[in-house]
């Protein structure tokens, strides 16, 4: 889940992308020391905030072509 965090870091939603790298990587730490649901709750909610920071980086280009689009047709 970390490599994805990181993606979705970098080219999506910097803010909602640093809080999921964090808990992924929180993940392997909770794994190796044992507390293996709480390993799994991080990587839940990794995940759950890795799929807001590609939703909303999509949500901000599809706005962002929108008002282009218009800005041309207009201007």
């Amino acid at each position: 889940m970390l490599p994805w965090a990181i993606l979705a870091t970098v080219l999506c939603c910097l803010p909602v992308g640093i809080y999921a790298v964090l808990k992924a990587s929180k993940v392997d730490a909770l794994w190796t020391s044992g507390q293996y649901e709480e390993a799994l709750a991080a990587a839940k909610e990794a995940k759950t905030w890795t799929i807001a920071a590609a939703g909303a980086g999509v949500v901000v280009m599809v706005v962002y072509l929108c008002v282009m689009l218009i800005a041309a047709l207009v201007g």
